[in-house]
């Protein structure tokens, strides 16, 4: 192929990730109140184990296109780190559930690092080694996938959507171990009671309502800022 063609073929497997996360994210919100935060997030491993398998395998099968497919799979599951906000802010006590938000924007940022690191040419970046960096994607998937049928769900999900206050307190127990937790339990109500007089708003009707105008403005300025400084060119 011409050299034009090859930038357009390398253009076109760096970008469809972003079109695979908004795939992925403009879901996250039914999943995680269908089945619930943990299952969804188990889900979410699959397009990424589907995506580290086809780009892994694609030199093998002198494919480019299962490289554009992986990554397609690959965004759908990156749009997916809602879950993973949601479920991690939800099982943190009252207390630490800001730190561990924070945290998680910091894992974000390390894995972005170490896959730097890894890209190298002295490591996993050269020639023969690159489906292998590819690939690798998918080792945290596997660990999350091995992993996460032993923690409990979400306890406000337990009993906000399914109602089940036995389940929330074993959950509850669970993570943050033996003691009164009646105090949460009672914060998790009231934010239940609150729910049924709230509506739900849709992408579109967040859009037309004045009273969120300034806040979206401003999430689109900062949001439009952080993909322009560069980073995703480098």
């Amino acid at each position: 192929p011409s050299a034009e063609m090859i930038t357009l073929m390398w253009s076109f497997i760096v970008s469809i990730y972003s079109i695979g996360g908004l795939l992925g994210s403009s879901s996250a919100g039914y999943l995680s109140v269908r089945f619930g935060r943990k299952k969804a997030m188990l889900f979410a491993n699959i397009p990424a184990l589907l995506g580290a398998a086809l780009m892994g395998l694609s030199r093998l099968c002198g494919s480019f296109e299962m490289i554009i497919a992986g990554r397609l799979f690959s965004g759908v599951c990156g749009g997916k780190l809602a879950f993973l906000h949601m479920y991690a802010g939800e099982i943190s006590p009252k207390k630490l559930h800001e730190f561990i938000k924070v945290t998680s924007t910091v894992f974000l940022a390390l894995g972005k690092t170490v896959a730097e690191i890894l890209g190298l040419r002295e490591l996993l970046g050269s020639q023969s080694l690159w489906p292998m960096l590819m690939a690798s994607c998918g080792l945290p998937a596997l660990v999350q996938l091995v992993a996460l049928p032993f923690f409990p769900e979400s306890p406000p999900y337990l009993l906000m959507h399914k109602g089940d206050q036995e389940g929330c307190k074993k959950a509850i127990r669970q993570l943050w171990g033996e003691g009164q937790h009646q105090a949460e339990i009672d914060d998790i109500m009231k934010e239940k009671a609150t729910m049924k007089n709230t509506k739900i708003l849709s992408v579109l009707e967040l859009v037309k309502e004045p009273a969120f105008r300034w806040q979206l403005y401003m999430i689109v300025i900062l949001t439009a800022t952080i993909q322009l400084c560069g980073i995703n060119a480098v």
